[in-house]
């Protein structure tokens, strides 16, 4: 893994929704890629320094079903307006990140449509495969040279344009093999990229080991985050942690408690426990990502059926001053400053010291520095072991206990 990703600290964006992009497939060269431009002051204000694009390549509706990823989706603009954004983004010290889907295409892509390049698509009988079952979207034959040469073709021509790394979409769908077939080839042309797997089940370590990826999105630490918050039952939470603690000694996952693909965070767990969430986001190890619009505490429900992802990618306004910050976006300024005044916590293991259905104290920990994290998700306050000084939160010090509010939560240093 590249060493600059130690400090990295993603805000993630769905670029199409972002700008209120026509919902399905244009000609003509529509110029909005600067209203994401705009953004990125905010983004270093929230504290982060890199910038998760979900796709911006042409595509027939949402993103994902690509027709060419060599070309700027006219809807976002041109090349130059996509040039424009990375060197802004880098004149500010932010990384880009590009979102590569290579799982499959969508049904008008050259690959589909012309004859000479049948064998790049995976086949069922005279019909091509398609992704779990969407009828618009082929899946690629990943046993095939020429779509090895292809990937390692847009996966280097992106970052000779200034990208830092790339998102692998749906990468639980492709054979490790093809990835280890692809990533030497990206590297040795663009040795510091990062690249990071879409991997929402399975064994996150064999998968990492055999792709050669540097990281995967750690779907089960995201779960037992928020339905662990929701029921209170952080013994479910707990577990997660010492899961998580486990792929620490392979990789650093990406972690995140929402994205553009599940229902926004705060309507998982609720306003009073939105704060415990983030809290363990962004003192766990991991490389964090924090969705779009979770900053202010957005709403958002994503709803199984076609559109049914337009409540968590909406469309932002070209002036950020238009959104008031409030308390949620301070809390997340100062939660991701603490991470930041703590770099280790990148690769920081957690020790549970207390646990309870609705209380939790862990001690994170790496490099000889530790954090204590209480959590009390209970409608009454709650006393649990745990002293030092207090970082971030509220509670009542008493000897070797700290009192906890209703739903309160709380950082100490140790």
């Amino acid at each position: 893994m590249p060493e600059w990703v130690q400090d990295a600290i993603w805000w993630q964006v769905h670029p199409l929704g972002f700008v209120g992009a026509e919902p399905e497939a244009v000609d003509q060269v529509t110029h909005r890629l600067p209203r994401i431009t705009g953004w990125l002051d905010h983004l270093v204000a929230l504290g982060c320094n890199g910038l998760a694009l979900g796709p911006v390549f042409a595509s027939a509706t949402h993103g994902y079903d690509t027709l060419d990823h060599l070309r700027i989706d006219p809807r976002l603009g041109d090349e130059q307006d996509f040039d424009d954004l990375v060197a802004a983004a880098h004149e500010r010290g932010v990384r880009v990140l590009l979102d590569g889907v290579f799982n499959h295409v969508g049904r008008d892509h050259p690959a589909v449509t012309d004859p000479a390049r049948r064998h790049w698509i995976r086949w069922d009988g005279d019909r091509p495969g398609t992704f779990e079952g969407h009828d618009l979207l082929v899946e690629l034959d990943h046993t095939q040279d020429d779509v090895v040469a292809h990937v390692v073709e847009v996966m280097c021509s992106w970052p000779d344009r200034g990208v830092d790394g790339w998102r692998l979409d749906a990468a639980y769908a492709v054979p490790p093999e093809f990835w280890a077939r692809v990533l030497p080839a990206v590297r040795e042309r663009h040795p510091d990229v990062y690249v990071v797997g879409e991997v929402i089940h399975g064994d996150y370590p064999a998968i990492v080991a055999a792709s050669g990826m540097d990281a995967v999105t750690q779907y089960e630490l995201w779960q037992g985050i928020w339905h662990g918050l929701a029921e209170g039952n952080l013994f479910e939470t707990a577990h997660a942690l010492a899961r998580h603690d486990g792929f620490l000694d392979s990789f650093v996952p990406w972690t995140f408690v929402g994205n553009h693909d599940v229902t926004r965070v705060v309507d998982q767990v609720g306003e009073q426990l939105l704060p415990h969430a983030l809290v363990l986001l962004l003192t766990t190890g991991g490389t964090p990502a924090v969705w779009s619009g979770d900053e202010f505490g957005w709403h958002g429900i994503k709803e199984h059926r076609v559109g049914g992802d337009d409540a968590i990618r909406p469309e932002f306004p070209a002036d950020p001053l238009a959104v008031e910050g409030g308390d949620v976006f301070a809390m997340h300024q100062e939660l991701i400053g603490l991470r930041r005044r703590h770099r280790w916590l990148h690769r920081a293991r957690t020790e549970q010291l207390h646990l309870t259905n609705e209380q939790l104290v862990v001690r994170t920990s790496a490099d000889g520095e530790s954090l204590l994290v209480a959590l009390n998700v209970a409608d009454h306050p709650a006393a649990v072991p745990a002293a030092g000084e207090l970082l971030a939160g509220s509670g009542t010090a008493r000897g070797g206990e700290l009192e906890l509010p209703a739903h309160g939560w709380a950082v100490l240093s140790q």
